[in-house]
């Protein structure tokens, strides 16, 4: 049967869409809804599963199959969609709260195993929808309801949790950069493995301007850097500045001053040392990079290999499903426990 032509409209559901104004999640939301047609699979294709947040009302926002599931449990649910259908396309929409509090453990284990879905993290650096105390990526010293005299906490590194957990596809963009965003979100969805996507997100009531360094064009320019596989890094307004790499670790080099484009760091988005690099880099010492920062292809996913055993398993158990149960219950790995 050939693929419907999708526009954005279709993804759309009835329902209100139930967001503070001016919250970075309705970029989001437009963003993805623009993206999806351009992937080439049917709408009841995809599922949008989510936590507790506020970026947990998304899958109520989606016209395709969804569920808002219990809090820090949405990669263990999707992880189980999956397995039970490797068909379907997976995202996961979350904030930072989920991700990586309560559901930290899930958020590794998906990872490493590298199940074929799309994790997209909405870190906005505060627990948004229970008014405002600090999150696990908030900055220390964040001074909040919970936290009158500044968090005691060191934050989360979203992206060096990734890398050090073996996800194959690591990302990072900002909520009012559609275009990125696309380019971004579509090379993740079509990513076979686990994707992550670190969205920089304004929650405008409780921590606006979080990310107001990165998305802001009086500043973003020489607060960013935008990765490219096989090219320099180059930022600044006038693109006079670059990251150099100095004994392993990044340096901030002037162009034109005994330096040229050739001196320049080159960004190989194979080489996860080098992605790992790109996460110890922070504002304002460095500009922090935005765009596919790893990729790696060819991984098996953990979906794919419990399918190959499950096969396995019926090939080694001819004939029909009640005789493959009777070899079970009266094969070698049954015994009897004498009295």
């Amino acid at each position: 049967m050939p693929l419907p032509t999708y526009t954005p409209k279709d993804f759309a559901t009835d329902q209100d869409v139930r967001w503070c104004p001016g919250c970075g999640d309705y970029a989001v939301l437009t963003a993805v809804r623009k993206a999806l047609p351009k992937l080439g699979h049917r709408r009841e294709d995809y599922v949008f599963v989510s936590g507790i947040g506020c970026a947990a009302r998304f899958p109520y926002y989606m016209n395709t199959y969804g569920l808002h599931t219990i809090h820090g449990r949405s990669l263990a649910v999707a992880t189980g969609i999956k397995l039970a259908n490797p068909e379907l396309q997976i995202c996961v929409v979350s904030g930072d709260g989920d991700l990586f509090s309560i559901g930290g453990n899930h958020t590794i284990h998906a990872m490493r195993r590298n199940v074929d879905l799309t994790v997209l993290l909405l870190n906005n650096r505060i627990y948004g929808l229970t008014k405002g105390q600090y999150s696990p990526t908030s900055e220390q010293g964040k001074v909040t309801k919970s936290s009158p005299m500044g968090s005691p906490d060191f934050p989360v590194n979203p992206i060096a949790l990734a890398v050090a957990s073996g996800c194959t596809l690591i990302a990072r963009t900002i909520d009012v950069d559609m275009k990125h965003f696309d380019a971004v979100y579509v090379r993740a969805m079509e990513h076979k493995g686990t994707s992550f996507v670190e969205v920089y997100q304004d929650c405008n009531i409780f921590n606006h301007k979080a990310w107001f360094y990165a998305s802001q064009k009086e500043s973003k320019f020489d607060a960013t850097v935008v990765v490219e596989h096989g090219k320099p890094l180059i930022f600044g307004k006038d693109r006079d500045k670059g990251i150099r790499l100095r004994n392993g670790s990044p340096e901030v080099v002037t162009i034109g001053h005994g330096v040229s484009e050739a001196d320049l760091l080159v960004h190989d988005e194979t080489d996860r040392t080098l992605a790992f690099v790109y996460s110890q880099m922070a504002h304002p010492e460095f500009p922090e990079p935005i765009g596919v920062l790893y990729a790696e292809t060819g991984k098996p996913t953990y979906d794919e290999l419990v399918h190959e055993q499950i096969h396995a398993a019926r090939e080694q158990r001819k004939g029909t499903e009640a005789e493959a149960l009777q070899q079970l219950l009266h094969g070698a790995e049954t015994w009897t426990v004498e009295q």
